[in-house]
């Protein structure tokens, strides 16, 4: 049996294990956090993301704990709207978001029990032979025939691999959080994203009496929140009084460039940990969705071997790079702060078509990781 060791279990791990149990092998994965909680914010699954789920059976469980979303509508801070388009497409592969906590309970639940190996952080690896050798720092070491490195934006394989410091700071922080409530004044199966001057808010449903939200702010502002938002579109301030602040997350947007070099001889690295991408089209968790699948279907095309990995590699770069360099100039606009550029940035919004929009997001939503030639 091909012994396939996968560091890290985050969305992309856990989908990479599932992807591959289903092409007929049996991969372990080595997570370094001693047990997996019940935290986190919320995620947006677009539909290149439920293709994959669908393609996993995990459709159907998924869409139990999570909020449908069936428009998405651009307003100013005082709630006026700029522009919306409706998302409602296919119903087998719709728009969702739920918490990610309960995306990785459902992935987690789907692989057996002895194939996840908690409290195990990765310490160092190297290749000997046909052998890729990891030792973990709580002194464990396994061999295997093949590394999959999914261990995020702050990846310990990457600094060993590539050694290019830490992700680029792009000017803006980001706070999550969910409000276990469903306002009243919220438009139903609707996302929301609200501009102001150097500061966006998003709304959106994520199922089970709960909303998500998510708020950037360039990092030359203040930094409470309900002082930061103060006068703004009513439900903005009700969900940040209604979440409890000990559960909101807050961090730095950050990606990097693009590299074409994913991994040597019988190591890769898929999602975060090789092309960490802004939130601002929520595809971060979708593209390392993607990478698990195309990563399953290069080994069951090609057999377990180093031609399957640079296949998958070049496979992905061109489509990783693509949303990766559209997200961050998405963000760049949306954090503007000069009133004509703002000014700018609302006519341009307001006079997209609907037609158009929806051709634009289709760059992203027909991507279909199950089918694609590798």
């Amino acid at each position: 049996m091909v012994q396939i060791a996968i560091i890290g279990g985050g969305i992309g791990g856990l989908t990479a294990a599932l992807a591959l149990r289903q092409c007929g092998f049996e991969p372990e994965v080595f997570e370094q956090a001693p047990a997996l909680l019940d935290v986190g914010s919320a995620i947006a699954l677009w539909p290149n993301a439920a293709r994959v789920l669908d393609w996993l059976q995990l459709g159907d469980k998924i869409l139990e704990r999570a909020g449908v979303l069936e428009e998405v509508r651009w307003l100013d801070q005082q709630g006026h709207l700029i522009n919306s388009v409706r998302i409602a497409g296919e119903r087998r592969f719709p728009s969702i978001a739920l918490h990610r906590a309960d995306l990785q309970h459902i992935l987690l639940q789907a692989l057996p029990e002895s194939a996840i190996h908690l409290g195990h952080t990765l310490g160092d690896y190297q290749q000997r032979g046909d052998r890729m050798i990891a030792s973990f720092t709580n002194g464990d070491s396994i061999q295997a025939d093949f590394l999959i490195a999914a261990d995020g934006v702050h990846s310990r394989v990457r600094a060993k691999f590539i050694n290019d410091g830490d992700p680029i700071e792009r000017g803006y922080n980001i706070w999550r959080g969910i409000s276990p409530t469903i306002l009243s004044s919220m438009p139903p199966g609707t996302a929301l994203e609200v501009y102001g001057r150097g500061k966006r808010f998003g709304i959106g449903p994520i199922g089970l009496g709960r909303t998500g939200w998510w708020a950037t702010v360039n990092k030359n502002h203040a930094e409470d929140l309900a002082e930061l938002f103060a006068g703004w579109y009513q439900p903005v301030l009700d969900l940040i009084e209604t979440t409890p602040p000990s559960s909101i997350l807050k961090t730095g947007a950050c990606d990097r460039l693009p590299v074409r070099n994913w991994g040597r001889g019988r190591m890769t690295m898929i999602g975060d940990a090789i092309h960490p991408t802004t939130p601002n089209l929520g595809q971060g968790g979708c593209l390392a969705m993607e990478d698990a699948v195309v990563l399953a279907r290069s080994f069951e095309k090609y057999g377990a071997s180093e031609e399957a990995l640079r296949r998958c590699e070049r496979s992905r770069l061109k489509r990783t790079t693509m949303v990766s360099r559209y997200s961050r100039y998405y963000g760049g606009v949306g954090q503007w702060e000069n009133v004509f550029a703002r000014g700018m940035r609302r006519t341009a919004l307001a006079l997209v078509p609907e037609a158009l929009a929806l051709r634009l997001m289709q760059l992203f939503f027909d991507y279909d990781a199950t089918s694609i030639g590798i």
